[in-house]
């Protein structure tokens, strides 16, 4: 075994299978969050290398294996997790785990034949969690081509409320406005809840001036805040048709989803194999076999009057490269899929539209299980992101009658600074919040905030 651990506080036990990509993403975020973790894989040198990183065990060996999962405590653990590049590695290992141990099990599986029989394979290997980074990223895109104004949108309370972000452009009437003018003006149905100016991230209080080129996230209702881009005069047209470059799952998954929502969808893609299952699986969409990167080739496609364009090849480079291409010659809305992070500083200055990493969108959904999981009276957290590079989280919790928040007016709560009460859902009605509304038991409220390992609504208070 390698790596050390310290401290003797209850804490989450956790083992993680599998130290690709997603592996190591998860292993960062959940370490931060002082659980006792884990690791197991095959090669020794990845296993070493992050044992060094971060205070974490490591097993070199088969996670598959009964003989590799005691050695790695498997008897004592809370939660496991495989994410090898296996299905049916992952399968396997929460299967044996869940044999020896009384563990919550969460298995990574990419496969589409078995993401249809998602709930069936969790219910009869008893797994709490099937996450599908793929099927993840191609929810988030479809999500923003139907609001293109939005860098980014985040779904909370069963989908009533989004968390968006967006870039304040030159001519906009946001320009030099101060935020509590914000209901005057534009919208009261609105909360700007971050706002990033020039890599600092701010939570910001009614005085603060909002600027040009500065990255605000707000939260609304889908329909209001379709109105508060109206009125902002942006666009809220979804569009019409996209150009997606590369055939892979997430495209797969993206053009499923585009074409229900009655989207024209054309995908480029290599290899000729490839494109007659996607022809067969997907008879409403254009299939082209062909180099995506190929110039005269998107000319020919029509790059230049495409609503919506989004580059899904497995190579970064080339994406970002597309992105770039397609902002010069169209007016198109570009996503941009970014797989590696290694020079997000990089990356962050370049105007690559909205970005998606599909390994955040998987380790989140991980984070905030094992979060939850941590309360021991049980979870109140129904959701989590990670906003601004981790800087900012947005929480849901459910409240609970024994909550020391309920039946106070906000303004009366002494709060922790840098957090905001976002938004209030009420049997599914959703209230922004103003100084006299107070919070219900049985509510889920939301908080932004740049604090981070919040468990508990209680958290919030002083």
């Amino acid at each position: 075994m390698f790596g050390n651990h310290s401290g003797t506080k209850e804490k989450m036990r956790i083992i993680i299978v599998g130290c690709g990509r997603v592996g190591a993403t998860i292993v960062e975020q959940l370490s931060k969050e002082g659980n006792d973790i884990t690791i197991i894989d095959k090669d020794a040198e990845v296993v070493s290398s992050l044992t060094n990183l971060y205070d974490v065990l490591g097993v070199v060996g088969n996670g598959a294996t009964y003989s590799v999962q005691m050695e790695a405590g498997i008897r004592n653990a809370n939660l496991f997790i495989a994410v090898t590049e296996s299905d049916e590695l992952n399968l396997l290992c929460c299967t044996v785990a869940k044999r020896v141990s009384n563990c919550s099990a969460i298995a990574r599986v990419r496969t589409p034949e078995y993401s249809q029989e998602a709930s069936y394979l969790k219910e009869k290997l008893g797994l709490a969690m099937i996450i599908n980074p793929d099927l993840e990223a191609s929810k988030e895109i479809a999500q923003i081509l139907a609001l293109p104004s939005a860098l980014e949108v985040n779904s909370f309370a069963h989908g009533q409320a989004e968390l968006i972000k967006y870039k304040v452009p030159a001519d906009s009437m946001l320009n030099d406005l101060a935020i509590m003018n914000l209901g005057k003006t534009v919208s009261q149905q609105v909360l700007i809840c971050a706002i990033e100016r020039e890599g600092e991230v701010y939570i910001p209080s009614g005085n603060f001036v909002i600027k040009e080129g500065d990255i605000i996230t707000f939260v609304a209702t889908r329909k209001q805040a379709r109105k508060f881009f109206i009125a902002l005069g942006t666009k809220v047209k979804r569009v019409h048709n996209t150009m997606i470059i590369g055939g892979g799952k997430t495209s797969q998954y993206l053009a499923e989803q585009l074409l229900l929502a009655g989207i024209n969808v054309k995908i480029i893609e290599k290899k000729k194999k490839r494109c007659e299952e996607l022809s067969a699986l997907l008879p409403k969409a254009i299939i082209i076999n062909g180099d995506g990167t190929n110039e005269d080739l998107l000319r020919e496609e029509g790059i230049e009057t495409i609503e919506s364009f989004v580059p899904l090849t497995g190579i970064d480079e080339e994406n970002i490269m597309l992105t770039m291409y397609a902002r010069q010659v169209s007016k198109a809305k570009v996503i941009t899929k970014i797989n590696h992070i290694n020079f997000k500083k990089v990356i962050n200055s370049l105007d690559l539209g909205s970005v998606i990493y599909p390994r955040y969108l998987t380790s989140e959904a991980i984070v905030a299980y094992a979060r939850a999981k941590k309360d021991s009276l049980g979870s109140n957290i129904e959701t989590l992101y990670h906003l601004f590079d981790s800087r900012v989280e947005a929480i849901e919790f459910v409240v609970r009658p024994d909550s020391k928040v309920i039946n106070i007016p906000l303004m009366e709560l002494s709060l922790k600074k840098n957090l905001l009460i976002a938004f209030i859902n009420r049997s599914g009605s959703i209230i922004i919040p103003t100084g006299q509304d107070c919070i219900c038991s049985g509510d889920t409220v939301m908080i932004v905030t740049t604090h981070t390992g919040f468990n508990d609504i209680n958290d919030i208070l002083e």
